[in-house]
This record gives structure tokens, C-alpha cells and sequence, in this order.
């Protein structure tokens, strides 16, 4: 494997490690805080009206369900985290999962809000950055915090990839 193809291995398994990380989250607001996160099936079913030109939504939630949104949705999910690890490691090199730092990782994930907030939220009919959300100050906040764990997350599984990689050399 040439050091260009063991760096994108890298990426997508820090990426996959971030998501996760950025679930475990979720998991833990939803049991301890009762703090619902993103329905990933809705994510799915504006997935799978692309391929039928509907792109933006009025309501994604009132839209006719599709056959396999939470499959699509979930793959989806975890596909957008390894391809965001990806750009990580393109902006910063692959040496970056050699010797990963925390600040990159966590400035990075906080970026990576802004595909939620300009794309993603407004496509589901929730405005931009949840403008039409019933409290839109929270809901940015939410999606800020958890991107801001997503970075934490690629800082974390960048580490134990580091610490695996040099246990093995």
C-alpha cells in the first residue's frame, strides 16, 4: 500500500471513529437529558427524493416516507464523517494522523456546521441555520455543539490510530 493510499485508509477510519464518537454523544443527551438529536431516516428520504429532482423540502418530516431512508440515512451519516476526516487530512496532511494535534480537529469540525446549516437544514425546510425552527438559538447551539464533539472525536480516534499504527511498525 503506497503511504497516499494508508492515509486516506486512515481518514475514513478516523472519519468513521469521529461519527461514532459524535453518536455516543447523542446517545448519552438522549438518556441522560432526554436532548433528541437528528433523525437520520429523515436524512435518507431527502437522499432518496434526489434521484426524482426534489431537493428542498417544504417539511422533510411531512414528505412520503421512501423505501430505505433510515438505511441511506445512517450510511449517509457515516459517509459525510469519513469524507469530512478526508478533507482534514488533505488540508493538513497526511502527517497529521502520524502526529495528529487537537486544535485542527477541533476548528475543523466546527466548520463543518456550516454544511448543516447552509445546506442540509434549509433543503429539509427548516430555513437556514434552523431559522424555522421553533427555537432556532437552540437548535444552532445543538448543531454546534455536536460538530464541535465531531472534531474532538477525529482529534481522539486520530490518536488511538497514531498509537495502533505505532505499536504495529
Amino acid at each position: 500500500m503506497s503511504i497516499e493510499a494508508s492515509y486516506i485508509v486512515g481518514a475514513v477510519l478516523v472519519g468513521l471513529g469521529a461519527t461514532l464518537v459524535m453518536d455516543l454523544w447523542a446517545l448519552f443527551l438522549r438518556r441522560v437529558f432526554s436532548v433528541s438529536s437528528l433523525n437520520y431516516c429523515l436524512v435518507g428520504r431527502w437522499l432518496c427524493y434526489m434521484p426524482d429532482g426534489i431537493f428542498k423540502h417544504t417539511s422533510i418530516a411531512s414528505a412520503p416516507q421512501k423505501r430505505s431512508e433510515c438505511i441511506v440515512g445512517w450510511v449517509a451519516h457515516y459517509a459525510i464523517g469519513a469524507a469530512f476526516a478526508l478533507a482534514l487530512v488533505l488540508l493538513m496532511s497526511g502527517s497529521w494522523l502520524q502526529r495528529p494535534t487537537l486544535l485542527p480537529a477541533l476548528l475543523f469540525g466546527i466548520c463543518t456546521v456550516a454544511v448543516p446549516f447552509l445546506i442540509m437544514q434549509p433543503s429539509l425546510g427548516l430555513g437556514v441555520a434552523a431559522s424555522k425552527t421553533p427555537n432556532p438559538v437552540q437548535a444552532r447551539l445543538r448543531s454546534l455543539m455536536t460538530h464541535t464533539v465531531f472534531g474532538v472525536g477525529l482529534y481522539i480516534c486520530a490518536v488511538v490510530l497514531s498509537q495502533v499504527l505505532r505499536a504495529h511498525a
